[in-house]
């Protein structure tokens, strides 16, 4: 897709709605402005009871809890380290002939940064509700409880010295920004952030994840060279909807 997008000529942006959502940007600031010090360890869950039946479920169609859920938070640590994992050990746990016939109930994973740095990550189809990360430094803390879910309020949380202050981040429309902000890359023949190379990242270390759950080994990540990663200046605002939308063809997980 990067190579026919650039042979053509066209724009080619994935849409990561936590790239423009302040609440979470807040969380890369304390880090990128030195607040907890150097950052050491990620440690994140996201999970949601997924009824049988929901297309989440079907190998061929939703690839599992680690596409769907555990992209935000192997892309979360990547931004938040602002580098690129150089191996990974996984496993993936849970199996039975109904509902996860086709796909794992969980998948857990340990990813090795430079600079001595460790990412961990568990996404369930299985569990209850968790959507949080925590970043620990070699001075402090951030934390993001919830961090990736769309519904409602999100809180980003520093601790520095036994000193936390929490900030709180009211629901906003997050799918209006990204679609603004690729349309005026458009307009203004703009390079979309995050890009094609953004996307390529995360489906590399995805497939070493699966590489590694499968072999029962660890597994090198082929690495991808980013450019740029997201700040507080990506932030672009919506208001929230006040209804839902239709859903087309699709379904929420508890649905």
């Amino acid at each position: 897709m990067i190579a026919e997008a650039e042979k053509s000529g066209i724009k080619l942006m994935i849409a990561y709605r936590l790239h423009f959502e302040h609440g979470n940007l807040q969380a890369v600031e304390w880090v990128n402005l030195g607040k907890i010090g150097e950052p050491k360890i990620f440690n994140s869950v996201f999970s949601q009871q997924v009824k049988a039946g929901n297309s989440r479920l079907k190998g061929e169609v939703g690839g599992g809890p680690i596409y769907d859920l555990g992209v935000y938070c192997i892309n979360a640590a990547r931004y938040l380290f602002k580098a690129e994992p150089e191996e990974v050990v996984a496993w993936n746990i849970g199996r039975d002939g109904q509902r996860f016939k086709d796909v794992p109930a969980t998948t857990t994973a340990v990813l090795r940064f430079p600079g001595d740095r460790i990412a961990s990550l568990t996404c369930s189809f299985g569990a209850a509700d968790r959507s949080a990360f925590e970043v620990v430094g070699s001075k402090g803390v951030v934390k993001m409880d919830p961090a990736y879910e769309m519904p409602g309020t999100l809180k980003a949380e520093l601790i520095v010295s036994g000193r936390t202050r929490l900030r709180t981040f009211k629901k906003r429309d997050q799918f209006a920004p990204e679609i603004a902000y690729f349309s005026d890359c458009i307009l203004k023949n703009r390079e979309p952030e995050p890009s094609g190379r953004e996307g390529l990242a995360d489906v590399r270390i995805i497939e070493a994840i699966l590489q590694s759950a499968e072999r029962n080994l660890p597994v090198t990540v082929k690495k991808t060279n980013i450019a740029a990663r997201p700040n507080l200046a990506h932030e672009i605002a919506r208001p929230a909807l006040k209804r839902a939308p239709r859903l087309v063809k699709a379904a929420p997980p508890a649905a």
